[in-house]
């Protein structure tokens, strides 16, 4: 089992920006790959990035790309999100996910993580 526990989130003002992070413990060595997701109000939780264990291998949604950054301490079992430029449609709560299956890419699927975090509210004003 892995846990994963979000920290981070908050309100923000439009061009601002947030780190979230993800604290992982128990059978950390076992997962794959750690991607962050969102899921706005009424709508369905989307990928956001991902990044493979061995680092060498990195996927960001487009709506994020050049604007977040996805990152992890291996020493400190943790995955960040860093977030600038951030915009009103980038609120929603952010969850952390963690996929055990060795895949040929980092998948974007959201069936394909087996564990999740209780997500963490992001909240930005215009």
């Amino acid at each position: 089992q892995v846990k994963l526990v979000e920290s981070g989130g908050g309100l923000v003002q439009a061009g601002g920006s947030l780190r979230l992070s993800c604290a992982a413990s128990g059978r950390t060595s076992s997962v794959y790959a750690w991607g962050w997701f969102r899921q706005a109000p009424g709508k369905e939780r989307e990928f956001v990035a991902a990044i493979r264990w061995s680092y060498d291998s990195l996927d960001y949604a487009d709506s994020v790309k050049g604007r977040f950054t996805i990152s992890r301490d291996n020493a400190k079992n943790t995955v960040y999100l860093q977030m600038n430029s951030l915009k009103p449609e980038d609120t929603a709560v952010y969850y952390c996910a963690a996929d055990s299956v060795r895949r040929i890419r980092i998948s974007r699927a959201k069936i394909e993580y087996d564990y999740w975090g209780q997500g963490t509210q992001v909240t930005v004003s215009s």
